[in-house]
């Protein structure tokens, strides 16, 4: 019983994975609305919220762009039959990103938001 309970367990925690900026995993477009004021945050605020970006980037004119990414993978059920797993599988991702363009006087110029869910198959047949 104890064997099984552990195999469960070890099942349950392998079906699951995110990676990227943790403080994104919660927000949602009204979220980040509430947060983020074109012409009002600032760059401290900015990163207050969400911490360190996970990319920065420079337009032509100079001015700042931060990006935030956050995905979360779920594992799909057929990954755990035997046998069958080998030839068929994958996951169903949700995706966020959060980008800012910040201005000369490192205030929020125009950000964007979106959110996507992707799903990602592995094996021989194909979808």
């Amino acid at each position: 019983m104890k064997k099984l309970v552990v195999v469960g367990l070890v099942m349950f925690l392998g079906a699951c994975a995110s990676a990227g900026n943790m403080p994104l995993r919660n927000e949602s477009s009204q979220t980040v609305a509430t947060r983020i004021v074109e012409g009002k945050t600032t760059k401290q605020e900015v990163q207050h919220a969400y911490g360190e970006p996970t990319t920065t980037s420079f337009t032509d004119a100079g001015n700042e762009i931060w990006t935030y990414r956050y995905s979360y993978a779920t594992s799909k059920a057929i990954n755990f039959v035997p046998i069958v797993g080998l030839f068929a599988g994958g996951a169903d991702v949700e995706s966020k990103e959060l980008v800012i363009l910040f201005g000369k006087d490192n205030r929020v110029t125009k950000y964007s938001y979106r959110e996507s869910t992707q799903e990602v198959s592995r094996g021989v047949a194909p979808k």
